[in-house]
């Protein structure tokens, strides 16, 4: 055990949690792990974590507190629950993708139990989060860096300090605008598959014709491969969740004057892939909206 490590409850251990409590026990931090179900933070007994009960057994005498859980309403329930019991002076690193409103509310409830607040989301998907190649976006108070630093180098390859006041949300807004951007390109890699696939058009003609020049793009291929080879799963970035955060990124621009169609048009883009059962696959399935039923490209 170094002078930098900590212990660390991290709760939630879905795709990125769990990713990231492995990093940070590779990094030889101490991690109690929590996740509502159970059977999802177990197999990471094996690689040295403490699974803990409860939410509030996790963050008992914790030096630092990870929350990488659904949304914003979903941290507010589980820490109004654990906050309690946390140890006044610990931090915070909220990573969870919430709208700006709940960062205020999140705040708020950092303050009241004596918790220093970081204002913490994450840009990356599975890949990136396994390797611990995360981009960590945070706002929070100088002070306290020098305990919240060991655990963003962890799970992260580099930090982008966004300001002094976690309450300000100034991460999360970054954190939504670059989304909105990932959100966009990824409906729009779906549409041109269908549109080639309803004209009878191959797709390798397609990258063919941008091969090289300004249109191309890594992440087009990596997206556009993922439908054409049928490997939606596991996902790095599920169905459901991309539709929650676009409806997050429209309901920011809505409240500062900003109309947001390819967002609004997107988010019902992933709530149809997900009613056709394509929830829990990789948000490249955004592709099978453009069907009414229809096998993937090739099947």
């Amino acid at each position: 055990m170094t002078a930098t490590t900590r212990t660390v409850a991290v709760l939630g251990t879905g795709i990125m949690g769990a990713a990231m409590a492995r990093n940070l026990l590779r990094a030889g931090h101490i991690v109690r792990a929590w996740n509502r179900t159970r059977a999802k933070a177990e197999p990471l007994a094996a690689e040295g974590a403490e699974v803990a009960a409860t939410a509030a057994d996790a963050v008992r005498d914790a030096d630092a507190v990870l929350t990488m859980l659904y949304d914003g309403t979903t941290v507010l329930e589980v820490m109004r629950e654990a906050a309690p019991e946390a140890r006044a002076g610990a931090v915070w690193a909220q990573s969870t993708t919430s709208g700006l409103e709940a960062v205020g509310e999140l705040a708020d409830l950092a303050r009241a139990h004596g918790l220093v607040f970081y204002d913490a989301p994450v840009l990356g998907t599975r890949q990136p989060a396994e390797a611990g190649q995360l981009t960590v976006l945070a706002a929070g108070p100088a002070e306290g860096r020098a305990a919240v630093q060991p655990l963003f180098d962890a799970v992260g390859a580099r930090t982008v300090w966004t300001g002094e006041d976690g309450a300000a949300a100034t991460a999360t807004r970054l954190k939504l605008v670059a989304n909105s951007w990932v959100i966009a390109a990824t409906a729009a890699t779906g549409e041109t598959l269908s549109l080639a696939e309803g004209l009878g058009v191959d797709p390798a003609a397609f990258f063919d014709l941008i091969a090289g020049g300004p249109l191309d793009m890594g992440y087009l291929r990596a997206k556009a491969g993922l439908v054409l080879d049928g490997a939606l799963l596991p996902p790095s970035f599920a169905v459901t969740t991309a539709e929650k955060d676009a409806r997050l990124i429209v309901e920011a621009g809505a409240r500062h004057g900003v109309r947001l169609d390819v967002a609004a048009a997107s988010a019902d883009r992933f709530a149809r892939a997900a009613a056709q059962g394509h929830g829990d696959e990789d948000m490249a399935a955004a592709y099978f909206a453009s069907f009414d039923e229809r096998p993937a490209p090739g099947a």
